[in-house]
């Protein structure tokens, strides 16, 4: 049975004072052991305070030039650059809302004018801030629209966004140009993009539908079918609902 040194206490037999010695000494042994770790430790320490403390200071230098820049550098250019992007974006909502004249004022939203930043400017000029992020997306649905296809996929794979619904129109869009340069193949890989994107009613059953559509002319009948159906089983009230079964039909009698 194990002996407990207690205040006062006194071994009453030779094995209890034995007992007292061992745990004695084992516990020198633990203190002594610990006392060498820590002076490995600090020696080690002194030895090399010069690199740690440089360490600590290229991590320092860091962080404050990191919040440095963010504090004076980032957030007024991108207060800039929102700034840029109202002349531009009034020319580029002008052309949605038109019917007529739509190409001379995408051109406007793209190039500016009268000494005022177009999209491409504020690309070239605010790099990595969300105003030229969303410049991308602009200028690349202006391309679209005036059927310049390969400069409409370049700005709109340079978009990049989370949000369920510009995100799955800027991937939709490349479908879209791709449709137009005779590539289904691409134009469908989009389109499965921008449905897997997210889930609104809103982009959802449009590329359903794009989608179900590319795919019937690719003959994979199988596929344009599960696109068709979804359209019918979840989007009933959507515009692509319209004559859904006819397509359904379509991609049933060719799948036979």
């Amino acid at each position: 049975m194990a002996t407990y040194k207690k205040r006062g206490f006194k071994p009453k037999t030779k094995e209890e004072e034995n007992q007292l010695d061992v745990q004695d000494s084992t516990t020198a042994e633990v203190f002594t052991t610990l006392d060498e770790s820590a002076s490995k430790t600090e020696a080690w320490v002194s030895t090399n305070q010069n690199y740690i403390l440089g360490l600590i200071g290229v991590v320092a230098v860091a962080v404050l030039g990191y919040l440095a820049y963010n504090q004076f550098v980032q957030k007024p250019k991108e207060a800039s650059a929102a700034n840029e992007m109202y002349y531009p974006q009034q020319y580029f909502d002008q052309a949605l809302n038109s019917t007529t004249a739509k190409d001379s004022l995408y051109t406007l939203a793209l190039n500016g004018a009268e000494g005022k930043y177009g999209f491409l400017d504020i690309i070239d000029e605010y790099p990595g801030t969300k105003a030229a992020n969303l410049s991308n997306y602009s200028a690349g649905m202006a391309y679209l629209s005036m059927q310049k296809y390969q400069e409409a996929i370049d700005h709109l794979e340079d978009f990049n966004s989370d949000d369920d619904i510009l995100g799955a129109l800027g991937k939709g869009g490349i479908g879209d140009a791709f449709m137009q340069l005779g590539q289904p193949d691409d134009a469908l890989g989009y389109y499965e993009a921008a449905i897997a994107h997210s889930n609104n009613n809103y982009t959802t059953p449009r590329f359903l539908y794009k989608a179900g559509v590319t795919a019937l002319e690719l003959n994979e009948n199988s596929k344009a079918l599960k696109f068709f159906q979804r359209i019918r089983d979840e989007f009933s009230s959507s515009d692509q609902a319209n004559n859904i079964d006819t397509f359904i039909g379509m991609a049933n009698s060719n799948n036979q």
